[in-house]
Protein backbone atom coordinates (compact mmCIF):
# COMPACT_ATOMS: atom_id res chain seq x y z
CA UNK A 1 0.00 0.00 0.00
CA UNK A 2 3.08 2.42 0.87
CA UNK A 3 4.24 2.17 -2.67
CA UNK A 4 0.79 2.87 -4.34
CA UNK A 5 1.17 6.24 -2.25
CA UNK A 6 4.58 6.95 -3.23
CA UNK A 7 3.99 6.44 -6.59
CA UNK A 8 0.67 8.45 -6.84
CA UNK A 9 3.05 11.54 -5.34
CA UNK A 10 5.84 10.81 -7.94
CA UNK A 11 2.87 11.05 -10.68
CA UNK A 12 1.40 14.02 -9.35
CA UNK A 13 5.04 15.89 -8.93
CA UNK A 14 5.73 15.09 -12.43
CA UNK A 15 2.48 16.63 -13.18
CA UNK A 16 2.86 20.03 -11.65
CA UNK A 17 6.67 20.07 -13.13
CA UNK A 18 5.60 19.52 -16.93
CA UNK A 19 2.51 21.34 -16.32
CA UNK A 20 2.75 25.31 -17.28
CA UNK A 21 -0.62 26.72 -15.61
CA UNK A 22 0.85 25.24 -12.58
CA UNK A 23 3.36 26.75 -10.10
CA UNK A 24 6.34 24.97 -9.95
CA UNK A 25 9.30 26.43 -7.86
CA UNK A 26 11.50 23.44 -8.97
CA UNK A 27 10.54 24.26 -12.76
CA UNK A 28 11.43 27.83 -12.11
CA UNK A 29 15.25 27.40 -10.51
CA UNK A 30 16.09 24.08 -12.79
CA UNK A 31 14.97 26.63 -15.97
CA UNK A 32 17.15 29.22 -14.53
CA UNK A 33 20.26 26.85 -13.78
CA UNK A 34 20.09 25.24 -16.76
CA UNK A 35 20.26 28.41 -19.07
CA UNK A 36 23.09 29.33 -17.16
CA UNK A 37 24.75 26.00 -17.72
CA UNK A 38 23.55 26.28 -21.30
CA UNK A 39 25.21 30.12 -21.87
CA UNK A 40 28.69 28.53 -20.44
CA UNK A 41 28.64 25.66 -22.62
CA UNK A 42 28.02 28.14 -25.71
CA UNK A 43 30.19 30.78 -24.88
CA UNK A 44 33.43 28.65 -24.18
CA UNK A 45 33.64 30.27 -20.64
CA UNK A 46 37.60 30.55 -20.24
CA UNK A 47 37.58 32.42 -23.37
CA UNK A 48 34.56 33.80 -23.95
CA UNK A 49 33.62 34.10 -27.44
CA UNK A 50 31.13 36.11 -29.68
CA UNK A 51 27.90 33.96 -30.03
CA UNK A 52 24.25 34.77 -30.98
CA UNK A 53 22.83 32.11 -30.08
CA UNK A 54 23.63 32.77 -26.34
CA UNK A 55 19.93 34.84 -26.50
CA UNK A 56 18.21 31.37 -26.22
CA UNK A 57 19.57 30.76 -22.70
CA UNK A 58 18.88 33.85 -21.63
CA UNK A 59 14.88 33.92 -22.87
CA UNK A 60 14.83 30.35 -21.14
CA UNK A 61 16.11 31.93 -17.85
CA UNK A 62 13.65 34.40 -18.26
CA UNK A 63 11.29 32.34 -18.43
CA UNK A 64 12.22 30.51 -15.47
CA UNK A 65 12.58 34.08 -13.52
CA UNK A 66 8.67 34.95 -14.64
CA UNK A 67 7.76 31.55 -13.30
CA UNK A 68 9.80 32.48 -10.42
CA UNK A 69 8.17 35.39 -9.72
CA UNK A 70 4.61 33.91 -9.47
CA UNK A 71 5.30 32.13 -6.28
CA UNK A 72 5.21 35.95 -4.89
CA UNK A 73 2.59 35.98 -1.72
CA UNK A 74 0.98 39.47 -0.71
CA UNK A 75 2.16 38.61 3.30
CA UNK A 76 5.70 37.77 4.21
CA UNK A 77 6.23 34.06 5.47
CA UNK A 78 9.58 32.08 5.43
CA UNK A 79 8.54 30.79 2.04
CA UNK A 80 8.05 34.25 0.89
CA UNK A 81 11.35 35.16 1.68
CA UNK A 82 12.46 32.35 -0.28
CA UNK A 83 11.20 32.99 -3.10
CA UNK A 84 12.71 36.29 -3.18
CA UNK A 85 16.33 34.22 -2.47
CA UNK A 86 15.36 32.05 -5.44
CA UNK A 87 14.54 35.66 -7.77
CA UNK A 88 18.64 37.16 -6.46
CA UNK A 89 19.53 33.93 -7.81
CA UNK A 90 17.73 34.54 -11.14
CA UNK A 91 18.90 38.25 -11.15
CA UNK A 92 22.43 37.18 -10.97
CA UNK A 93 22.18 34.32 -13.40
CA UNK A 94 20.38 36.58 -16.06
CA UNK A 95 23.62 39.29 -15.50
CA UNK A 96 25.85 36.80 -16.14
CA UNK A 97 24.33 35.12 -19.29
CA UNK A 98 24.12 38.86 -20.36
CA UNK A 99 27.97 39.65 -19.59
CA UNK A 100 28.90 36.21 -21.85
CA UNK A 101 26.35 37.51 -24.50
CA UNK A 102 27.60 41.31 -24.44
CA UNK A 103 30.86 40.89 -23.48
CA UNK A 104 32.80 39.71 -26.35
CA UNK A 105 31.46 42.50 -28.47
CA UNK A 106 32.07 45.02 -26.76
CA UNK A 107 35.72 44.38 -26.44
CA UNK A 108 35.99 44.11 -30.38
CA UNK A 109 34.69 47.09 -30.07
CA UNK A 110 37.61 48.53 -27.67
CA UNK A 111 40.14 46.97 -29.75
CA UNK A 112 39.21 48.54 -33.21
CA UNK A 113 40.04 51.52 -31.95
Amino acid sequence: MGFQRSRGATLNLLQTFFHPRQRSLLRANILVLGGLGLAILLSHFPRIQPNAWLVVPLLISIAGTADTTRHMQRRWSFYHAGVILCIYMDMMALSLILFFLLYPYLNLAAHSR
